[in-house]
């Protein structure tokens, strides 16, 4: 009897040493994703016990004092918690929102783009800004928005009005900052639909259209719903970051300009200051620690409320 049950589990360990060789080479290629993902991911997550201890440089990780979750206390109840908050999560949902309706009316209006000519030209200028950096986009967004010789505000006095000072007064930045996430970001999300949008069977469109259904009516019924599986699944994970905000974006376009921080700093440009000046590591460690948590937290969530609604559009 047990020469039975051993031969079948033999023959399992057998068949995966087979395929893991057959498959030697491809195995390979996943080998220095997996470094670079131990080294910069894994290995840090021993740095979260700094998050609990009032660290010193001096006396290091191990001789610093454990002072528990006072780190997350004095974050928590700072003058600065609500407003970095605040903002982090603001700027979050509002980004999902905006990028989810604009990528998805984008690669509608591209898929209705016949001419390839013209349509190679629209993917192209529009996924251009995916691939400058933010360094870049800072300076071009600095031409336009200079106080002084900036376009925008020579375009203003052209017209007789005065210059606007974007860079002292916050408000305007919630409406800036919405606009140049779309403007890098819009290209390779509305890519993302436009690949599933070629996937559709042209014969339900011609069979709509026999039935009376005109464009509009195409796009409510058949298009938007075979787009509903993707936009589920990366909504799913863009809710994730919900809580962490891109830094690049909140740094460098409004210049860190600490008269901006009431609409600009998140928790990312936050923790970046603490651990730049030294003097608050244990409470950007706990920030970052809480951040992470968050995350995952919403990400889990969601997929499980996705999949109590919907269980083939879940992520998991």
């Amino acid at each position: 009897m047990a020469e039975l049950q051993t031969k079948p589990i033999t023959k399992r360990k057998k068949g995966k040493l087979k395929e893991f060789r057959d498959n030697a080479e491809l195995s390979a290629l996943v080998v220095p994703g997996l470094v670079l993902l131990i080294i910069f991911c894994y290995i840090p997550m021993f740095g979260i016990i700094i998050a609990f201890k009032d660290y010193r440089n001096n006396l290091g990780i191990f001789g610093s004092e454990w002072v528990g979750f006072e780190n997350f206390k004095f974050f928590f109840t700072s003058q600065d918690a609500w407003r970095i908050m605040r903002n982090t999560v603001g700027y979050g949902v509002l980004f999902i929102a905006l990028r989810l309706v604009a990528a998805v009316v984008v690669a509608i209006l591209l898929y209705e783009v016949k001419s390839r000519l013209a349509l190679k030209f629209y993917q192209t200028s529009m996924i251009l800004p995916h691939f400058l950096s933010w360094v870049i986009v800072g300076y071009i967004t600095y031409i336009l928005l200079e106080p002084n010789m900036g376009i925008f505000n020579q375009i203003i006095r052209a017209f007789g009005g005065e210059g606007l000072q974007w860079y002292s007064e916050p408000n305007y930045w919630v409406g800036i900052l919405p606009v140049v996430d779309l403007w890098k970001n819009i290209g390779l999300k509305c890519i993302m639909y436009y690949a599933a949008l070629m996937g559709i069977d042209e014969e339900l469109f011609e069979a709509a259209e026999m039935d009376g259904a005109g464009r509009f009516k195409q796009i409510i019924y058949i298009t938007i719903p075979s787009l509903v599986p993707l936009m589920t699944i990366l909504t799913i994970l863009d809710v994730g970051n919900v809580i962490r905000g891109d830094f690049g974006l909140f740094y460098t376009i409004p210049r860190d300009v600490g008269l901006l921080y009431p609409t600009t700093d998140i928790i990312d440009t936050y923790v970046y200051r603490g651990l730049r000046t030294g003097d608050d590591i244990g409470i950007t460690t706990a920030v970052g620690l809480f951040q992470s948590v968050v995350g995952l937290i919403m990400v889990v969530g969601t997929n499980l409320v996705v999949r109590k609604i919907s269980p083939e559009n879940s992520l998991f």
